[in-house]
């Protein structure tokens, strides 16, 4: 599965970026290396690549703005290295704007490793049902339009609702499985969501998805709780 397989590594650290870049090689994979964001830009621009390696702190750049900046143009996986515990809130931002996962330094290569494959699979999975289904690409519920090639959600009133990479994919897991309990570790897997973070705050990501949604978020309707198994979307779906 893996061999072959392209992987960036943007790291302002030479020694690391030698590290990744050695061990990963001896699996078989094919590395790019960039110090900066623009060296990683410049890359993206030439080689398609299947999985980025990205230090949250790059000297003088944040690495939460890359993310952000990269997630609207690619859906390239990405990996993100940090290097304390104490930044979870960085974490949890990362893997909200797209991350799919990330490592704590100082770190194993083996770890590193196991979780370049992990991702990877879930990719691949992720890529079948979306060709499987890529003709379906509106989703509506009332009215109510989810969008899924442009990540749009439009309201009755036709007026466009900004989402989230977290709350976009939480709505879309529950519109293709409408009127099912869904439970947390369902939403996680469906989502890309890494639980380490996630399965204590896929609650705060219901919430605020039910804040745009709901007309009543404190008496919600569409996304109802069900007490010990998990959620469920209570609307019939029409697909298109």
């Amino acid at each position: 599965m893996t061999f072959g397989k392209i992987v960036l590594v943007v790291d302002d650290d030479p020694a690391m970026r030698r590290l990744i870049a050695e061990y990963l090689g001896q699996h078989d994979f094919r590395l790019f290396l960039a110090a900066s964001g623009e060296e990683m830009s410049q890359i993206l621009s030439s080689t398609p690549v299947d999985l980025i390696i990205l230090d949250m702190k790059l000297a003088g750049e944040d690495g939460l703005a890359l993310i952000r900046e990269l997630r609207p143009r690619s859906d390239v996986p990405i990996i993100v290295l940090t290097g304390s515990r104490r930044e979870e809130v960085d974490r949890v931002i990362g893997l909200e704007l797209g991350a799919d996962d990330y490592v704590l330094k100082p770190f194993s290569p083996r770890e590193l490793l196991a979780r370049i494959r992990a991702v990877l699979r879930r990719t691949e999975i992720r890529d079948a049902l979306h060709d499987k289904n890529e003709k379906r690409t509106l989703y509506r519920f009332g009215d109510w339009v989810l969008n899924l090639r442009t990540h749009q959600l439009t309201a009755p009133d036709g007026a466009p609702v900004a989402l989230t990479h977290g709350e976009f994919s939480l709505l879309a897991a529950f519109l293709r499985s409408p009127q099912r309990v869904l439970s947390r570790e369902q939403l996680l897997a469906t989502t890309r969501m890494h639980e380490d973070i996630f399965d204590r705050s896929v609650d705060a990501q219901i919430l605020r998805l039910r804040r745009k949604l709901e007309a009543d978020p404190s008496h919600p309707t569409l996304i109802r709780t069900e007490r010990g198994a998990g959620y469920i979307f209570t609307a019939p779906v029409l697909v298109s």
